[in-house]
Order: C-alpha cells, then structure tokens, then sequence
C-alpha cells in the first residue's frame, strides 16, 4: 500500500509550492472512516483510496484532487455524510467526492438502468469539474487491478463495463496509459486464453525482437545527428489488446504481425517532425496508406503525432511515431496536461472547444430518458471512429464514422438538418444514406418547406441527428393525434350537449385528468387521437346522466380479458399480438398503441420496436395473465434429410407433444434435404420449448427452430 508520504512525495515532485496539509488531513480522516474494513483481498480497505491517490499524482492533479480521491468511498461506505466532507475540506472537495459516488440506495429494475443513472450522474458532475472523471478513472484503474480476487462472473461484468465505457472515456480524454492498461486488463478477464497465449507468445519473441528494434534506434539515432536534429528515440511494445485488435481486424494470425513494437521520436519542434518524417522515409520505404498526419488534423482527444509505417531491415514492417515534447505529454496525460497545476475545475477558454463533445453530451442526456437508448447512444456519440469531414469553407468537422450528409447537416444547425433535401460531396450528389469519409468535402441542400422524414432514424449515426429528428416526428405525431383527438372529443361532446370550453371549470376535470395520467386537457386530447383512452369513457363523467352508447367503436377490454395480458392503466382498447414476432405467452413483451388499431403486442426482442423508439409515449407496460388459458398460433421450420416418412414422424412428435398443428407443408430442396414448414398451436413458451426438443430428437431431423417474420 502507498503510504501517505509515498504520496505527498509525488505531489510535492510536480507541485513544490503545493500545501500537502489537507492531504494528510484526508488520510487521517479516511484512516477512522475505513477503520476495520476490509478488501475482498484481505487488505486493509484503506489501500483502495491510497492507490488512487498515487494514480492522480501521476497524472500531476491538484491538492483538492488527489484529497477527493483519498475520501471518495467515505460516503458510500462509512457512516461520513457529505455535508460532513464540505465542513472539513471545503465545498470543492465535497463536489468532486459526490460525483464519484454512485447513486446509492435507490432500487432500479435492471443493471442497465442503475449503470444509466450512474452516468448520468456523472456527465452531469463533471461537465461542472472535470475532475470528477478523472478520479473516477483512477478508481476504475485500481478495481481493475485488483479484479482477480472476485468471482467469476463479477470481473466479468465489471471488465466488460470498463471496455464499453472507462476505457473509451480514457481514449476521449486523451489518457493513452490508463486506456491501454485498461484495455489489456480487460481482455484478461473477457477473454483470459487469447490474453494469456498473446502474453506467452510476446515473451518468447521479446529477446530477438528487442534485439532488432535496438537495431534499427541505433540507425536512427546516427541518422538524426548527422542531419542535426535534436530528439530522443523509444521503443514502445505494443499492448496486448492492441495486437488481438490488429488480429481481429485484419484476419490475421499473431506470426503475421511484424509491428509488435513502435519506434516513437521526439523531438524539440513541429517544424522537425515533418523534417524527421521524410528523415525516415529515405532510410526506409515507407508503406502505402500507413502514413497519417495528427498534426495537421489532431484528434478529438487532442492527440498529435506523425505515424508512419516502413520496410526496415530483412522486410520487416516497423511503426514510427513523431511528435513535439509537448506533444508527448498531452499524449500521455490528455486533458490532465491542460491543468497547469491550477486550483481550478475548468478547462482553459482556448482549450473549451475540444471539449465541445462534453456540453453536447450533457445536452442530449436531458432528452433520453429511456436507460437503453441513454447508453447506447453514449457508446455510439463518446467511444466511435471517427471521421473528418470538411465544410465548403475548409472547416473541418469530426462524426462518428458511420455518418451520413444528414449527420453532418445537424452538426451545423438544426433547421439545416430538418430541412435537408440533399448533399454534394465533393461536387457530385450523393443519396443521404452515403456513408461519409474522412477528406469528404459535403455541401448540404435545404428546402424551407422539407421536414425530417422518420426513416431518417434507420441511417443516421449521430445523438444530436437521431434526438432532434425524434423531436420532431414527436411533435409532428402529437400534432396529428391532437387534430384527430379533437374532432373526436367536440364531436362526443356536441352529442352529449356539452360545451369544450365549460369543460375547463368542471369539478370532475382534474379527476379524468389524473385517472388518465395526464396534466392537462390537450394532453388528454391527444391521448384520444392516439387512441390511447377512450372517448366514450372521458365524456361519461363530465354527463350528469350516464349515457348508455349503442356499440362502441373499440372493444370493451377488462384489464385481465380473455386475450392473456394485463394491460396497465387502460380498460377500453382493441388488443391483438403482431404477426412480425408472434408473442408466445412467457415471451418478454412490450404493448405500442397504433392509431386506429389499437394495442398491438410485440416481444421487446422483436426487430421492429427500434421504429418506435421515437415515442416513447405510445409504448405501454403489459405483462402475460397467468391465469387465462390462450393458444398461440407458431409456425415451426423444421430441416431434415429428404427421406420417406420424416413428415409423419415429425407430425407426430408435435401432436404427441399435446400440440395441434393447423397447417403443414414439405419442400424439397436440391441438395437431398427438406425443410417442413408447420403453424402449431402452443400454449406458451415452455410448451415451445418442449414441442421443439422432442421434434429435435427425431431420426433425420437436423435442425427444428421457431420462426418469426420480424
């Protein structure tokens, strides 16, 4: 464990003027709070904040910094309390103490949901300091090296978080030794045979490779002092996840990889790195399309450097990296080399623009409630490749490789991207779905009166494209639903001799109103037209007789009806199941009111519920009623060899299985096989289950599988 002088030591070796005194303050305080706890490894618990401690020296942090980082467990695992924090370190330290800690006691449904909120949390606390993320990184870095002494199915978890969602954020921030270290730790667990035969490999070839790379430094090293210039020459072993990338990527084996090793150059100026690149490039030659200039076009994480591929001695293939000293640090450190040791939380005015992804990522978590679409729209705007796009004007624009003429409308202006019509790229029209590259030049085509089209979702790459075209088919959908609500409600009204605008001081009103789940008339309205309540239903309570109506345009729907759902909150809509997915009862499922159909029921795996996304609002909570006996109607595909009697004994199999089949049909394909197609009534999943397994065990059949048209 790191001691309390370990780290003033550190602090003091980057900051000699720092005041260490709240330091060991945080330490005592940290001492009694975690006195008598222990780690799952059996150390004192204390060691966990004391090695993140270090970690934030060695990224340079302030005092306030490496202080939140020795107390940032105190409040979720002692009885300290927050405001305790503000009293003795000052509101700073309590700030960045709060948004480490998790959300705490509140039960959520899944792990999805409480991941969700966590980030949440999180973006929101550190688009305040920035600091907050980077101690949570140094407290993610120290769990994951100490991974080992949990189960099996926790590091598990915990790694495969880390690689969705630290590690990236490490790489956004431009940290390159925590992403790294992350990254193979995570792969260590994820995948512990490919990481320990890429480890037992590596070091068998580490001696004869280390030779040939201090080979090829020498060289380099004569070459700059020869052309003077001044620059300090490594060799850098590449990570493990690395190399499985390389391999996974290109389709490789571990013996093609000849780059192993990166050779990195730095040097006093930008000017000498370009002279230095074209050093290299009349040493060796270089490989075509493995040269890319970071310098002229830095990425999103500040990150510069010139990277250049060459054919080196025997033809093998060596990597060089060029860069300033600057450089270097920013590399290595990312957003912590812009701190300058200042007793601040911000980012410096001429530095906030590379930042600009963190305030739109606090801008959109606003507008996504829904726990799924939070995070994997975080994975998609935080943790893509990107590309570099170029406006008309040579402004260059960083998306999401992925992203369309559409993305990049939005990335200008909403109103360029709601009335988009088309896209130039590099003089010639393209379809909106083209998929952009790096070095396109677009130019967007606009027609005041185009609106956004909802199918636009299906290709576009962007959160800000995706929740703004949301926002407006939303608005669009309430509009229609409004105008449809209405004429329906005035006109059940009018039957009813009831005037719309009395409706207003009626001592009933806010009665519907909070029995429907809504705050307002139009709201109500609204929820009519969608067909989500009914109008009949409404416009009873407001008649001081109640009116009997012949037949009523929905059906009469109990909550627990004879259609097996319970559905919550509504007791008058037409129900029937989606013929894309065909729910089985015991499949998970989801309900989606449609206009002038109802509820239709949809399994929540069905492939069409990404349409409806859009709106959330029409989506309502269902669940299968236990207690009514309902037949579904499955077709079964079933392959077998193409033999006499397979169809009878298959059929037989599902009927002895207390399964009725409707329908049945054979065909027989050219390469001696036969696929039996059959639509079967099943009770529900487990029956499924059961019908499936005996059909399997027929002689002959190869393969027997539920089908779904979704």
């Amino acid at each position: 464990m790191k001691t309390i002088e370990d780290i003033i030591s550190s602090i003091l070796s980057y900051n000699p003027k720092a005041d260490v005194e709240p330091v060991r303050k945080a330490y005592a305080f940290a001492e009694k709070a975690h006195a008598g706890q222990v780690r799952h490894s059996g150390e004192q618990y204390l060691s966990h904040p004391m090695e993140v401690a270090d970690i934030l020296t060695q990224l340079k942090l302030d005092v306030p910094s490496i202080v939140a980082g020795i107390l940032h467990d105190t409040v979720e695992d002692s009885s300290v309390s927050l405001d305790e924090i503000g009293r003795q370190f000052g509101e700073t330290v309590a700030l960045l103490v709060d948004g480490v800690t998790n959300i705490g006691k509140i039960v959520f449904k899944t792990k999805e949901e409480r991941q969700a909120e966590n980030f949440r949390k999180m973006v929101l606390s550190m688009s305040k300091d920035i600091r907050v993320i980077l101690i949570k990184l140094a407290d993610r870095l120290h769990n994951m090296r100490t991974l080992q002494h949990h189960t099996t199915s926790k590091q598990q978890w915990i790694a495969q978080e880390t690689i969705d969602i630290y590690a990236p954020l490490a790489n956004r921030l431009g940290i390159g030794w925590i992403k790294a270290e992350l990254e193979d730790l995570c792969l260590r667990y994820l995948k512990p045979e490919i990481y320990f035969e890429l480890a037992d490999k590596v070091a068998k070839r580490r001696d004869e490779r280390d030779k040939y790379i201090n080979e090829v430094i020498e060289i380099v090293r004569k070459s700059l002092a020869e052309h003077g210039f001044k620059a300090d020459v490594q060799g850098r072993s590449k990570h493990f996840h690395s190399v499985y990338q390389k391999m996974q990527r290109e389709g490789i084996t571990f013996d093609e990889i000849y780059d192993l090793t990166a050779i990195r150059i730095i040097t006093d100026t930008k000017f000498n790195c370009y002279g230095i690149l074209g050093m290299i490039h009349s040493l060796w030659t270089p490989v075509p399309g493995k040269f890319k200039d970071y310098i002229g076009v830095p990425k999103s994480n500040m990150y510069q450097s010139l990277h250049t591929t060459v054919i080196c001695q025997n033809g093998e293939r060596v990597e060089f990296q060029i860069r300033t000293e600057d450089m270097h640090r920013v590399a290595e450190e990312g957003i912590a080399a812009h701190w300058k040791y200042k007793e601040k939380g911000y980012i410096d005015e001429k530095d906030e623009s590379i930042f600009s992804w963190l305030r739109q990522l606090v801008e959109w978590q606003k507008d996504v409630k829904d726990s799924k679409e939070f995070m994997d729209t975080l994975r998609v705007d935080m943790f893509s490749d990107v590309v570099y796009i170029f406006t008309p004007k040579g402004d260059i624009r960083e998306l999401p490789k992925g992203s369309t003429p559409i993305d990049f409308a939005y990335s200008i202006h909403s109103d360029v991207g709601n009335h988009c019509v088309g896209a130039k790229i590099n003089g010639k029209i393209v379809p909106l779905k083209y998929q952009l590259r790096s070095g396109d030049t677009v130019d967007v085509m606009t027609d005041p009166k185009h609106i956004p089209n909802k199918d636009w979702l299906k290709i576009v790459k962007t959160p800000r494209a995706k929740n703004r075209i949301k926002q407006w088919v939303k608005i669009e959908e309430r509009r229609r639903s409004f105008d449809i609500g209405k004429n329906i409600f005035e006109r059940e009204l009018k039957r009813n001799s009831l005037i719309p605008n009395d409706l207003q001081k009626h001592p009933k009103l806010s009665e519907v109103l909070k029995h429907h789940h809504v705050s307002s008339i139009d709201d109500l309205i609204v929820a009519i037209g969608y067909g989500k309540v009914s109008v009949h239903q409404v416009v009873n309570v407001f008649v001081s007789e109640k009116i009997v109506h012949e037949k009523e345009v929905v059906k009469k729907q109990p909550k627990s009806a004879k259609i097996g759902v319970r559905i919550k909150d509504i007791d008058d809509i037409l129900v029937h199941f989606a013929k894309c997915c065909n729910p089985v009862t015991g499949d998970k499922i989801v309900g989606f009111i449609t206009r002038g159909r109802g509820l239709t029921i949809h399994t929540t795996d069905c492939p069409n519920i990404d349409e409806f996304n859009y709106n959330k609002d029409r989506i309502i909570e269902v669940e299968w009623d236990r207690t009514e006996k309902k037949a579904h109607h499955v077709e079964i595909s079933v392959l077998t060899l193409d033999k006499p009697g397979l169809l009878a004994n298959v059929s037989s199999a599902i009927t002895t299985s207390d399964a009725n089949i409707t329908h049945a049909e054979a065909i027989t394909r050219e390469d001696k096989k036969a696929v039996l197609n059959f639509i079967v009534d099943i009770n529900d999943l487990e029956h499924l289950k059961t019908v499936l397994e005996k059909v399997q065990r027929v002689d002959g059949v190869l393969q027997a599988k539920r089908v779904r048209k979704g």
